[in-house]
């Protein structure tokens, strides 16, 4: 089954690194979106793909990655949209 998850990441998560982390374990569980920093220094992405490898990538959001600290995490669960790959907005 297809899943789609909107989330919201806070913390000490600004930064490119971190985003860039995102989308390397994004690439290697499968998991297609997009990820992009918030002015208000939280980083937002959108993960769809099947439900145990989005999952995987929420475990991973919540660790934090690369001196990340993670406060917290908003989820939303969506209609799967249909995209591919993997990008970073700016």
């Amino acid at each position: 089954m297809t899943v789609r998850v909107h989330v919201f990441v806070s913390g000490r998560v600004q930064g490119v690194c971190y985003r860039y982390a995102v989308e390397d374990e994004a690439g290697r569980l499968g998991v297609a979106g997009w990820v992009q920093n918030l002015p208000d220094g939280r980083v937002e992405a959108v993960f769809e793909g099947d439900e145990e490898a989005v999952n995987a990538m929420l475990v991973f959001c919540r660790q934090g990655s690369r001196g990340a600290r993670v406060d917290g995490i908003e989820e939303m669960q969506e209609n799967p949209l249909g995209e591919s790959g993997f990008s970073i907005r700016s």
